[in-house]
């Protein structure tokens, strides 16, 4: 992350979801504040930060260290009031639900937990009662794609695009340029993601938005 920090910037990124995947048992809160706080210290894009949030008062603590936006995932299946107080209180533009899917009994099914713990929601769903309680954004993840490098699942993508009024961010999958794309045009998405920021230079980011410029997307350059 001290990496990223530093160039991200001058590479032109629209935003940053810094997320802590840390194991529960092993998560330091404290420790992950410091860094939202230095992060956001050097970053000038808006920055939306996730992991662990269990409370208000957690919610409270990552946008009193920097953060634009936060990210939820587990609270929606545990204890969803607190996203509705949370959004009521800061504004949904500030509540991203993450919804880590994966394609099973012929549906897409949304799962918790760092993609390990099957819920009883489909990801379509999810999205649309997450949308309900206060949610402005979707951050969605296929779980089948991640990791990848084969392009975007477009299928979940178009479901919950259509699905929902608030914007839906595409994750899990990227490649190429092409992929970035295809969910926008396939998927319908309003932005695309990607966890390859490290193997990217100041050339590649820029070779991203003039494909997608030179294909008539309203893209920053």
């Amino acid at each position: 992350y001290r990496y990223t920090a530093n160039f991200v910037d001058s590479w032109s990124i629209d935003e940053i979801i810094l997320l802590d995947i840390t194991r529960e048992e092993n998560r330091n809160t404290d420790k992950f504040l410091e860094v939202i706080y230095e992060f956001s210290s050097k970053c000038f894009v808006p920055l939306c930060v996730g992991g662990g949030i269990r409370s208000l008062n957690d919610v409270k603590n990552f946008l009193d260290a920097g953060a634009d936006k936060v990210s939820v995932n587990k609270l929606i299946f545990s204890n969803p009031e607190i996203i509705t107080e949370a959004s009521q209180q800061y504004g949904s533009q500030c509540i991203v639900q993450s919804i880590d899917a994966r394609y099973i009994k012929n549906n897409f099914f949304a799962y918790s937990d760092h993609g390990k713990i099957l819920s009883k929601w489909t990801a379509k769903d999810l999205a649309i009662y997450a949308e309900k309680i206060g949610v402005g954004e979707i951050l969605l993840t296929s779980i089948d794609k991640d990791g990848s490098l084969e392009g975007y699942d477009n299928n979940l993508n178009r479901i919950i695009s259509d699905s929902v009024n608030i914007p839906v961010i595409a994750s899990g999958g990227a490649g190429k340029w092409l992929d970035f794309a295809k969910a926008f045009n396939e998927g319908k998405v309003d932005a695309v993601g990607t966890t390859n920021i490290y193997h990217f230079t100041e050339t590649s980011i820029k070779s991203a938005k003039k494909y997608l410029f030179s294909r008539s997307f309203d893209v920053r350059i």
